[in-house]
């Protein structure tokens, strides 16, 4: 994040002579410290903190949401298209309770958020004063947010603030990023006293970590020794911005590369080494090829179930007899669900500038001459996936497959053109047969997998990235959960591109029922004498003032998303999609327990799978 010191100095040394509140430090600071909008919405908890950002030298943008969990996500999406950090600010009990799955949502994917939620004033704290949790202590909210956040702290002194604030910038930007939380009770935020500004860049650290050598020579000899290397792309790897480095140690050594949920852009998917992606709703190429490889580089990949497709020996991995080299900038991560032949705790990017440094053109020859008859098997493989995706993604029937409208979609969008993707069916099918090609173009709860997520988190992204179109690509049951923020596209004029898959339902989940129980209970939207039922979202939208059309065809579509790309404003695509139409596929494995009710081959099924999984 760069920082104009120099500015910075100077509105040091002129407000040093008047006294500023608390709210007003938090205000000046958070614009000294170049964070451009904060989200939320205001209540009496913060008021004086809401109040602060219109106080000369402290003006930012407020971005007022209709929920604040919208706020946290909001935040979480800039970041994530930019990675630079935003700022969220709520009131106290059910406006900060609010937050928790915006903040369970960056935290488990990495992505750095600041929550600042006020609190009762000091002196009233224990009194059961309104909106306190105070039974098993005073002010007891702060334990709600110590599972989703990196650190949280509860301000008792104004002249604290300063320091609370720049150690806030330094865990939630450094080492692995994620979101913090700063309480601040109402009267901090009204008292004034005199403080000195930290300078955040003479607070933050400047180097790097570095691996040793001696780890990088292991790493390399090993993949140059590989037959059948695979490089497995987290989102790790974007939030480093190794990307660049990622490409050329692909090109170098001859590695497929395969992607996980959030690793999705990290590797142009029009190169001939991509090879698609990992897990339970990978792809049938990356899975093979990932499942064989003699050597397997991870960077910013944790290996979760859903990209490990639950750690059965053969669906996605083979651990061993593969080798793993292990990068992650956090020590947790390593030899946590596989054993390492080399872990290294590293910023990606250093690790693979060391890595390429240290190859030699001998190696590298005879890498490329050994290399033809995998290339050959990395292409057949992804021939196969393809045969297998255009069925339906090029399907003409109405109502549509999931895929359809995304490969209208791919048409139009500009090379740079930002994705935001929720979750359930329509997450499975743009995993899989929407291409992307540059890094933070696909943005997911990838970990998380919160609905309600995409509608709030595409503004954030829209707000980090003017310039370029930016499509929030959901499903009714998702889009339901977080419609009212479409809202706040229009008030901001945020020009977001709304695709709404309407299948009346959360038909990832009946798919899910179907396969383990055969039946399927609370996931279609029907009338009480079971007739599909849906809003008409398009006239929905209308009412709130966005540009909108209900498509039925492939051609509607579009159309449609051809209008609303070159709309100067908000606007929204229904795509109407088939509930039986089928969604991703599943080529991976999920680790899912049958019900002891159910005695037929479904339990043998499952006790093979779990039999081969290799976490434990």
């Amino acid at each position: 994040m760069q920082i104009n010191t120099n500015e910075l100095k100077e509105q040091n040394s002129s407000t040093n002579n008047r006294k500023l509140s608390g709210g007003s430090v938090i205000a000046r600071t958070l614009k000294n410290y170049g964070v451009p909008y904060v989200a939320g919405i205001p209540g009496h908890g913060c008021w004086m903190m809401t109040d602060a950002l219109m106080e000369e030298g402290c003006e930012i943008p407020f971005i007022q949401v209709m929920h604040e969990q919208s706020a946290v996500h909001l935040a979480d999406g800039f970041y994530r298209a930019s990675g630079k950090p935003m700022a969220a600010i709520t009131s106290l009990g059910p406006g900060a309770a609010n937050t928790v799955i915006g903040l369970g949502t960056a935290y488990s994917d990495s992505t750095a958020a600041l929550l600042l939620t006020g609190a009762p004033a000091t002196h009233m704290q224990g009194h059961g004063v309104m909106q306190e949790l105070d039974r098993h202590q005073s002010n007891d909210f702060s334990g709600v947010t110590g599972g989703v956040t990196k650190r949280h702290w509860k301000v008792n002194r104004v002249e604290q603030l300063p320091f609370v604030m720049h150690r806030a910038f330094n865990s939630m930007l450094n080492g692995r990023p994620g979101p913090v939380h700063v309480e601040v009770p109402m009267d901090i935020q009204t008292e004034q006293v005199d403080v000195e500004f930290h300078d955040l860049q003479k607070r933050m650290p400047i180097n790097k970590l570095r691996a040793d050598q001696s780890s990088i020579e292991k790493a390399v000899k090993l993949l140059v020794n590989a037959e059948r290397p695979v490089i497995v792309a987290g989102g790790g790897a974007i939030t480093a911005e190794a990307t660049n480095e990622l490409r050329q140690l692909a090109e170098q050594v001859g590695a497929a590369v395969v992607t996980t949920w959030n690793g999705k852009s990290s590797f142009p998917e029009d190169h001939r080494l991509f090879a698609g992606s990992v897990g339970q709703t990978g792809t049938t190429s990356g899975n093979a090829l990932a499942a064989n490889a003699d050597v397997v580089i991870s960077i910013g990949c944790r290996f979760t179930d859903w990209s490990a497709s639950s750690y059965r020996k053969g669906a996605s991995f083979s651990f061993p007899p593969a080798k793993l080299i292990h990068i992650d900038i956090d020590p947790q991560e390593i030899g946590k669900n596989y054993p390492t032949e080399v872990g290294i705790v590293a910023d990606a990017k250093l690790v693979l500038q060391d890595m390429l440094d240290t190859m030699v053109s001998e190696d590298l020859e005879k890498i490329q001459e050994k290399r033809s008859a995998y290339f050959q098997q990395i292409s057949e493989l992804k021939d196969d996936w393809e045969k297998k995706i255009a069925p339906r993604r090029d399907s003409d029937e109405a109502p549509m497959t999931s895929q359809r409208p995304l490969a209208e979609l791919r048409k139009l969008l500009p090379r740079d053109g930002i994705v935001v993707v929720g979750s359930g069916n329509t997450q499975g099918a743009v995993k899989q047969t929407f291409p992307v090609y540059e890094p933070r173009t696909f943005l997911t709860s990838g970990s998380y997998s919160s609905m309600g997520w995409a509608v709030p988190a595409a503004l954030g992204a829209q707000l980090a990235q003017p310039d370029r179109k930016v499509v929030c690509i959901v499903g009714d049951g998702d889009f339901m959960q977080s419609l009212p923020e479409i809202a706040v596209a229009v008030m901001h004029n945020i020009p977001v591109v709304f695709l709404v898959q309407n299948n009346m339902g959360y038909m990832s989940i009946r798919g899910g029922q179907r396969k383990i129980t055969g039946r399927h209970i609370g996931t279609e939207f029907n009338t009480k004498d079971g007739a599909p039922y849906t809003p008409n979202f398009a006239k929905v939208a209308k009412h709130f003032g966005l540009k909108s059309w209900r498509a039925e065809t492939p051609e509607e579509v579009s159309g449609a998303l051809k209008e609303a790309l070159n709309t100067n404003g908000p606007t929204l695509v229904e795509a109407m999609t088939a509930r039986d139409a089928g969604g991703p596929f599943v080529p991976g494995w999920w680790d899912f327990p049958v019900p002891a009710y159910i005695e037929d081959e479904r339990q043998e099924e499952y006790a093979e799978g779990r039999a081969l999984e290799q976490h434990l």
